[in-house]
């Protein structure tokens, strides 16, 4: 488990929510490992606080499937193999495809939002990866995405997502080379701006599923290198 230090400080009394939402933060991060252990009362401990909030955190995460609760055994970070990295790419090209029909029928004020606040993620990620920030690159690139689907306006597509987006930190952040492709990175992300802007409702829905195509390709790629070289 990580060492105390590492983890977060909360303040005041903490809540489940909170617990559960710092604690997904962390383990996207990569501060927990894949395969590792969660402890409920040494966790509780650390955050000086008692184990129910903390056990009902563990729960919440189990049941968006970023922990695995093991009979007998224990809790832990859940462990991606190659088929779950398919699997979370072709929910997300679903996903998205059906935000970017919704967007386009929700008319041109929904998707000047969205194309303001998506202009906005991709300004940053550029700076980012001018310096190389790989944590910072993983957190805008599902910034970008996850606006993207919040720009349609619905509740549960936008819950669906979170988890998806969580995950696909996961898979990146846990990678050796997490971004093979940096330098068409931002041009990317601008393509499919560019395209929901315009309206072109049959190219939009092609560049998202080359866009998780390509991902999916990069890191399973990266994976069995890994595999070959471990």
């Amino acid at each position: 488990m990580a060492a105390p230090g590492a983890l977060f400080a909360l303040e005041g009394r903490p809540t489940a929510q909170l617990i559960a939402d710092q604690l997904r933060e962390q383990i996207v991060q990569g501060m927990f490992r894949p395969g590792e252990q969660i402890n409920e009362s040494v966790l509780a401990s650390q955050l000086s606080t008692s184990r129910g909030p903390v056990r009902e955190a563990l729960q919440r995460l189990c049941q968006e499937g970023i922990l695995i609760s093991r009979r007998n055994r224990g809790v832990f970070v859940l462990e991606l193999a190659t088929d779950d990295i398919r699997e979370i790419y072709a929910v997300r090209e679903a996903v998205e495809s059906t935000a970017a029909d919704a967007l386009l029928d929700a008319g041109q004020e929904q998707v000047k939002d969205t194309c303001q606040a998506l202009e906005a993620t991709i300004s940053d990620m550029a700076k980012q990866v001018a310096v190389s920030d790989w944590q910072a690159i993983a957190r805008l690139d599902m910034q970008f995405h996850t606006s993207f689907v919040a720009g349609a306006g619905n509740t549960r597509l936008i819950r669906i997502y979170e988890t998806l987006a969580a995950e696909s930190r996961m898979c990146i952040l846990n990678l050796a080379v997490a971004y093979p492709r940096i330098d068409v990175l931002v041009q990317e992300h601008q393509n499919l701006l560019d395209l929901l802007e315009a309206g072109d409702r049959e190219e939009l829905h092609k560049a998202i599923k080359r866009h998780m195509e390509k991902a999916v390709e990069d890191l399973t790629a990266t994976r069995e290198e890994t595999d070959v070289t471990v």
